[in-house]
């Protein structure tokens, strides 16, 4: 049976005492600073910013990573240490590895869920940071703000044999991927799944099934995967969202996302699970 102390990545809110050289994960515009030794990328690990000459603007602590207590921080002030780079977060998927790349992402919303709340949205009086759970606190009227998560469903539906991949407007025009959105208030996932379907292609759909999700700082996302079979409905894309959407063969696929998404993910999954059962 594991332990909790056997646990990769132990999430946590406040340390007690000195944590000797930690990990850091320094933001500065949405950059991260990473230490580059050829093509490998790394952490920069210190007591203190100050060793490497950056000043934070905030600091805010994360757990302990492979036993080694984590940071993330705002750098106030840009400088990049010898040694080290700045680093799109976007740009470090596929160069860390999945564990990093997930604590990065934390960090990268964490940061920026801090920054923009420092004062109530309520009554407009500074915040205070808590310390026995991920929050802040009104001192005057008590609002309690915690970090804010956006969920968005992705749905793969399929007809038989093909599945529908559509191409959005803002995406490379030979790009196609699953469809996907944000959930709205009031909604379950599944009625987000369905009316997302109708809104973007004008199609139905049934047998709704979850295939997994991912966290996606880009920003303050959490992607939650469903497969989907065809109800009914001739393919029509919106024309805003949606410029090009098809039935697609599971072996004659067109250009799809990286395979640091979900959606790729799910692409890959269900076609090969199409072509082992045709």
């Amino acid at each position: 049976m594991s332990t909790h102390s056997s646990m990769p990545f132990i999430p946590g809110v406040t340390h007690s005492g000195d944590t000797g050289p930690a990990l850091w994960f320094a933001f500065h515009e949405g950059r991260m600073l990473v230490v580059a030794n050829g093509e490998d990328l790394g952490l920069p690990r210190c007591s203190d910013l100050a060793e490497l000459g950056l000043e934070p603007a905030r600091v805010q602590y994360l757990g302990q990573l492979h036993g080694v207590h984590a940071f993330s921080a705002e750098i106030a002030a840009p400088h990049t240490p010898p040694g080290m780079v700045w680093h799109g977060l976007r740009t470090l998927f596929g160069r860390f590895d999945e564990l990093h790349v997930a604590v990065a992402s934390r960090a990268s919303q964490i940061m920026e869920w801090d920054r923009t709340h420092q004062f109530c949205g309520r009554c407009g009086t500074p915040t205070v940071l808590r310390t026995d759970e991920r929050a802040r606190r009104c001192p005057s009227c008590q609002l309690t703000v915690y970090p804010r998560i956006n969920p968005a469903i992705m749905v793969l539906i399929h007809n038989g044999r093909d599945v529908l991949l559509a191409r959005k407007a803002s995406m490379p025009r030979n790009r196609y991927t699953a469809l996907a959105g944000f959930v709205e208030a009031g909604e379950s996932l599944e009625e987000t799944v369905a009316r997302e379907s109708l809104e973007e292609v004008g199609v139905q759909v049934k047998n709704i099934r979850y295939f997994g999700s991912q966290s996606w700082p880009f920003p303050n996302s959490l992607m939650i995967a469903f497969t989907a079979e065809h109800a009914g409905g001739e393919i029509q894309p919106d024309g805003v969202e949606i410029e090009d959407a098809r039935w697609f063969a599971p072996d004659a696929l067109p250009n799809v996302p990286d395979g640091i998404s979900i959606s790729r993910w799910m692409i890959d999954a269900v076609t090969a699970e199409l072509l082992r059962s045709n």
